[in-house]
């Protein structure tokens, strides 16, 4: 479990139109550096959710808890507020959050 420390991001393009999943239960907005590079900003209410994914994808947990079994993997671990964890590209993850909402910050990776 690795500590992160992203809170705040300027000069960045902010896309109002949301990424909505799962019914509303797991909302994102999209913002977009000077270099075109993008992340997305997003809250995850109560419950379990599978994503697959393209790209790699670095998972920043800002507020909130939260459980993630990465695909081929038997294990399950938690992360919490300044952690974070990496998705390789072309596969996917199971995200539970137990209660509340959890807050992330999804970069892309090269």
């Amino acid at each position: 479990m690795s500590k992160t420390t992203s809170a705040q991001f300027e000069n960045v393009t902010a896309i109002a139109k949301a990424n909505v999943y799962f019914d509303g239960k797991v909302v994102s907005h999209t913002i977009i550096f000077k270099d075109g590079s993008k992340k997305t900003l997003g809250l995850i209410y109560g419950g379990s959710f599978h994503f697959g994914t393209q790209a790699a994808e670095r998972m920043e947990i800002v507020a909130g808890t939260c459980h993630v079994k990465l695909d081929g993997t038997a294990e399950t671990l938690a992360y919490e507020a300044g952690t974070h964890f990496d998705v390789p590209g072309n596969s996917g993850f199971q995200i539970t959050v137990p209660g509340g909402i959890c807050e992330y910050i999804c970069s892309f990776l090269p």
